[in-house]
């Protein structure tokens, strides 16, 4: 069974974040959305709540698990038998940041290799960071994150909760 792992902090999930997950299922047989924790952010929602999130956003999306994560990426795929990480990318300055990742994964597991999916080019200035940003100032967050969960999101970033 070939088994990927995507990774992120999903803070909050986006329609990109879908996208990527979705296109990661069809090319392997079980993915693991592994909801990070990041200890150089400070999240607006807290682990639980981004695992409800992604769980309401990808609820019938077939061969996938949401799990909260914190920790080397490499060994938890090495415990879990991943063969595969799977990242989005969107422009120029994030192939940077993940290749010098996915390196530094495939030398802590040698049997480890990284896919990177690009973006539509629907989604490519999307991400978390611009969702908060737009919502805190009251913009329009409807095409940027699914709709299944766009109250949630407006009533935690307009509220600066």
């Amino acid at each position: 069974m070939k088994i990927a792992i995507c990774p992120g902090s999903f803070d909050p999930v986006t329609v990109g974040h879908v996208d990527i997950i979705r296109r990661a299922v069809k090319m392997f047989d079980h993915v693991i959305v592994a909801v990070m924790v990041n200890p150089s952010k400070h999240p607006a929602f807290t682990l639980e709540e981004r695992e409800g999130l992604l769980t309401r956003a990808l609820k019938g999306m077939p061969k996938i698990e949401i799990v909260g994560f914190d920790g080397l990426l490499a060994d938890y795929a090495r415990e879990r038998n991943a063969t595969a990480i799977v990242k989005g990318l969107r422009a120029v300055s994030d192939f940077e940041y993940e290749f010098q990742m996915a390196l530094t994964n495939k030398k802590l597991n040698p049997e480890l290799e990284t896919v990177f999916l690009t973006t539509t080019a629907e989604n490519m200035y999307l991400s978390s960071s611009i969702v908060k940003q737009v919502a805190q100032f009251g913009g329009d967050i409807s095409n940027f994150v699914p709709e299944c969960i766009l109250e949630d999101i407006k009533d935690r970033l307009c509220k600066g909760v």
